[in-house]
């Protein structure tokens, strides 16, 4: 069973029974669901994820306020629920609170993720925030909405980066994957430094998957499901088998002069795709020039002055 089916079923058949029970009176202050981190928060469990922090729970959100109310009760009922449920063992719960199940603080669960309980002020701060904070903030699903406080936050969130954000973080990207791909990696072939080589093929490889989400204007989850997200996304998805290939092939002339036109190809889909969606003023398919015009539409003086390097 999926870990986000798991929790659903837990909570349906134990956990509503007991807000309904004890907490009726303030049952729709609680919002109810799963998200954050772990594998099962993304849908992305399997067999392999049972090995370690896996099990039956879900996590109720509440204010602080609500919090200093009724918030120890409520961890008491919740540590009272079955210790197993679908031949899986309950998920552990840490003695002085956890952010991963149970009952959880919205102000703690954000402040984890975001640095701040809040949304970010300033578009620094939203700059600061690595991508995949953001993915485990945004992930999983809700079961049952309380006072807002949640969902308000969370709602805001997915709604993507801020648009001069996301144009600089865009621009920066483009420049790394212009500096490894089309620059570094063949000159570090012909000098016959093939270890430094691919190390330039990841760089362009991590750069490129992180372009392409910013084109979807999604949060790229932490590096391991980098690509099993990707393949979900509308834009530009099938690069994964390019990507792959990049970092699989060796660097002898042949399998060298295959990523260097495959790098070369990349780099043109990904300007055409700039074009396709408005996202440039410039005609031109050499995507360090696109870096250019990304961060010369960029409103924010701030932003637009800051090196084109800074952003990633």
């Amino acid at each position: 069973m999926r870990g986000i089916e798991l929790a659903y079923k837990y909570y349906a058949e134990c956990g509503k029974e007991m807000l309904e029970k004890e907490f009726l009176e303030v049952q729709d202050r609680i919002t109810v669901g799963l998200a954050g981190e772990g594998s099962e928060c993304f849908g992305f469990d399997d067999d392999i994820s049972e090995d370690h922090d896996f099990g039956a729970g879900f996590c109720l959100w509440i204010s602080d306020e609500d919090y200093e109310s009724f918030g120890f009760q409520l961890e008491r009922a919740y540590a009272k629920l079955p210790k197993e449920f679908e031949g899986y063992s309950k998920a552990p719960v840490s003695a002085v609170g956890g952010l991963r199940r149970g009952v959880i603080k919205t102000s703690d669960f954000y402040t984890n993720f975001l640095g701040s309980a809040t949304l970010p002020e300033s578009h620094e701060h939203w700059l600061a925030i690595p991508s995949h904070a953001l993915a485990c903030a945004t992930n999983g699903e809700i079961f049952r909405d309380g006072c807002g406080e949640f969902s308000n936050i969370r709602t805001s969130l997915l709604l993507g980066y801020p648009e001069d954000v996301r144009l600089k973080k865009l621009a920066a990207h483009a420049i790394f994957i212009a500096q490894s791909g089309l620059y570094n990696y063949p000159r570090l072939i012909k000098r016959g430094e093939n270890g430094a080589a691919q190390l330039a093929v990841f760089e362009f490889v991590k750069h490129t998957i992180s372009f392409i989400y910013l084109l979807n204007n999604a949060y790229e989850p932490f590096y391991k499901w980098a690509y099993r997200r990707m393949r979900e996304l509308d834009t530009l998805p099938y690069l994964e088998s390019s990507l792959v290939a990049l970092t699989e092939l060796g660097n002898e002339k042949a399998e060298a002069d295959a990523k260097t036109e495959s790098i070369e190809e990349i780099c043109v889909l990904l300007t055409d795709t700039l074009k396709a969606l408005g996202l440039t003023d410039s005609e031109s398919r050499d995507i360090e020039r696109q870096a250019y015009s990304l961060q010369n539409r960029i409103k924010d003086s701030t932003l637009r002055n800051m090196h084109i390097m800074d952003g990633v």
